[in-house]
C-alpha cells in the first residue's frame, strides 16, 4: 500500500512502501544531510502520509515514545537494506524485536475473514508495521528493494517497473542530474 502525498511533507520521494518510506525519512538536499524524525513535528507529518494504515479507534500519537519505536525500526531496516537476500544475524535480531511487539490476530466475522493487529502499545503499531511491511516486500521480490544510483542519493524504492530495471530514485532528479553529468562528459574533450 502507498501513502498519499502530503504537502507538508519535505522529502524527495514518497510513495514508497511504508518500510521504505520510513528509511526515506533520512535525505540529503542541497543545504545537506536531512531528518524528517529529527522531532515529533516531523513524526507528525509521517503518521499523517500514513494515517490509512492505522486502527481509527486508537490512533499512533506523534510523541517522543512513538518517535523512540519508529527510529528504532527504521535503525533495523537501515541495518538490512544494502543486503535484504542474506542480512546479517545482529540485524535480523533487531527487527524481530520490533516485530515481538505486535503480532496479527485472524478472527471470523459475519463479513468474513479479518485481520486484528494487536501491538504493546498504540505508540509501537508505526514501527511494528512498518517491520511488518518489510516482512512482505522480502516475501515478493526482494531482489526489487534498490538503492538510489545516484552518488549523492541515500533514497532507497521497491522497482516496480514491468522490466525491473528502474535506477533512480526520481529521474526529474537523479536520474536527470546523471543524464546532465554524462553529457557534460561527452562535450567536454571538444572544448579542451
Amino acid at each position: 500500500m502507498t501513502r498519499a502525498p502530503e504537502t507538508d511533507d519535505p522529502r524527495p520521494l514518497t510513495g514508497e512502501p511504508m518500510a521504505i518510506d520510513l528509511l526515506n525519512t533520512r535525505w540529503v538536499d542541497a543545504t545537506g544531510p536531512r531528518d524528517l524524525l529529527a522531532s515529533t513535528t516531523g513524526l507528525a507529518v509521517w503518521l499523517r502520509g500514513w494515517a490509512a494504515r492505522f486502527p481509527a479507534g486508537d490512533p499512533p500519537t506523534a510523541d517522543a515514545e512513538t518517535l523512540d519505536h519508529l527510529l528504532r525500526a527504521r535503525d533495523a531496516l537501515a541495518a538490512l537494506i544494502d543486503t535484504p537476500l542474506s542480512p546479517a544475524p545482529g540485524a535480523i535480531a533487531e527487527l524481530n524485536a520490533v516485530l515481538a511487539r505486535g503480532r496479527i490476530r485472524r478472527n471470523l466475522t459475519p463479513g468474513g475473514p479479518e485481520d486484528v493487529i494487536e501491538v504493546d502499545s498504540p505508540s509501537w503499531l508505526p514501527a511494528w508495521a512498518a517491520a511488518e511491511d518489510w516482512l512482505r516486500l522480502l516475501a515478493d521480490r526482494p531482489e526489487r528493494i534498490r538503492p538510489c544510483a545516484g552518488s549523492e542519493c541515500v533514497l532507497h524504492f521497491h522497482d516496480t517497473s514491468k522490466n525491473g530495471t528502474r535506477r533512480w530514485c526520481s529521474m526529474a532528479g537523479c536520474g536527470n542530474r546523471a543524464k546532465a553529468r554524462r553529457h557534460h562528459a561527452r562535450r567536454r574533450p571538444e572544448h579542451d
